[in-house]
């Protein structure tokens, strides 16, 4: 997820902007995002989303005898919804606050069957198709985007005026680059109505609420404590969802990669593009998840994988340290690196710094219970401040 950041909302690469810098790779940087497009893109949120489903999942079993537990979980969202909007300020990626969000619309579904959630799983993840067919056929169903679009516009050039002379890309990147801390908050404020208008353009709510369902099914039916009798169905999801997943991401990173701009314009290499995500990202994303699982009941995979636990344990607050760290680095208020640093370097950055957060975690979950913003968040939730150090 960080490394698909870094690329999306950080580094400001842009292949076709002929940017020059000492961190540019020419040739190697664009066969990087090639493989990002196809191994990446849209795989480790739909995770991210599968494991946010399986975790209400686990808090809801847990509270099935108790209606005040319902509340508990409810409180929970809202403070979740909180904390999202103040990353949103920080960095208008953030994605904490549209599953909060979608988190609020999950807790009504806990009373169908399994069967029925799976089904309306796969209907949600495969709807992006028709959702975009039918904005190429009637384009006033892009009014909610399009005004989310230019309620941004309108603010920005409210905030700053430079803008509206800026005629190119290098412009607008010239412009970002003299922000102070103060001005970088200010338009991201203005940032959240484009990130709501593009995921509203893109159908990430199906996307990632169809994911959810999936997650929430292995959550309640404690399939992830029965690994070995599920061996030969993990086996099948891993063997399937490479034998579609990886042909399917090819081409979504071929279209991603020559034919970027006709999905936002709704033309026909944008309908393929939907056609190939909508049918490739979650079996290879359920294949990944296949791999871990099945890896980590060997003695090997355990003992390495075991090593990742603390970085999960505090995923809020890793999430929020790597938007801290991509604007210091990244940011002209920071080191001013943006559009310098191609997805060759970036990836190595990324990798690094998730490396040095694996240490980080592990040390501090030696002398304290959470991570702190779980620490703030588990508090908020249960109205009592929650015993930090060990």
């Amino acid at each position: 997820i960080f490394i698909a950041n870094l690329g999306a909302g950080f580094s400001w690469y842009n292949e076709d902007a002929h940017l020059t810098g000492t961190f540019l790779v020419p040739g190697w940087d664009a066969k990087m995002l090639f493989l990002h497009h196809w191994l990446i893109e849209g795989k480790f949120y739909s995770i991210f989303s599968l494991l946010f489903g399986w975790g209400m999942a686990l808090q809801i079993s847990r509270a099935a005898d108790n209606n005040n537990a319902i509340d508990t979980i409810r409180r929970r969202l809202l403070f979740m919804l909180l904390l999202g909007f103040c990353h949103l300020l920080i960095w208008t990626g953030d994605i904490v606050f549209f599953y909060a969000m979608l988190g609020f619309l999950l807790l009504p579904m806990r009373k169908f069957s399994n069967k029925t959630l799976l089904i309306i799983s796969a209907i949600l993840i495969l709807s992006p198709i028709l959702l975009y067919g039918l904005k190429m056929l009637f384009p006033v169903l892009n009014f909610p985007s399009n005004m989310l679009m230019q309620t941004g516009q309108y603010l920005e050039l409210k905030l700053f005026p430079a803008f509206e002379k800026a005629q190119s890309e290098a412009d607008y990147l010239k412009i970002i680059k003299a922000f102070s801390w103060w001005d970088i908050l200010k338009d991201n404020f203005a940032g959240i109505f484009y990130r709501y208008s593009y995921l509203i353009l893109i159908s990430r709510i199906s996307k990632v609420f169809g994911m959810f369902l999936i997650g929430f099914v292995i959550g309640r039916t404690n399939f992830y404590k029965k690994i070995a009798d599920h061996r030969k169905m993990i086996l099948t999801i891993i063997f399937a969802g490479l034998a579609i997943g990886l042909p399917a991401n090819y081409m979504l990173a071929h279209y991603m990669s020559t034919a970027s701009s006709d999905y936002f314009q709704f033309k026909q290499k944008g309908m393929y593009q939907t056609i190939v995500y909508a049918l490739g990202v979650a079996p290879l994303a359920l294949a990944y998840v296949g791999i871990f699982m099945i890896a980590f009941q060997t003695q090997l995979g355990k003992r390495y994988m075991t090593a990742l636990a603390p970085v999960g344990k505090m995923a809020f607050s890793n999430y929020i340290i790597q938007s801290l760290a991509g604007n210091f680095v990244f940011l002209g208020a920071g080191l001013g690196l943006m559009g310098t640093i191609g997805p060759v370097w970036y990836t190595v950055f990324g990798i690094a710094f998730f490396i040095i957060q694996i240490i980080y975690s592990t040390v501090w979950l030696k002398y304290f219970n959470f991570g702190p913003l779980e620490w703030l968040w588990r508090s908020a939730t249960y109205k009592n401040w929650q015993t930090m150090k060990k």
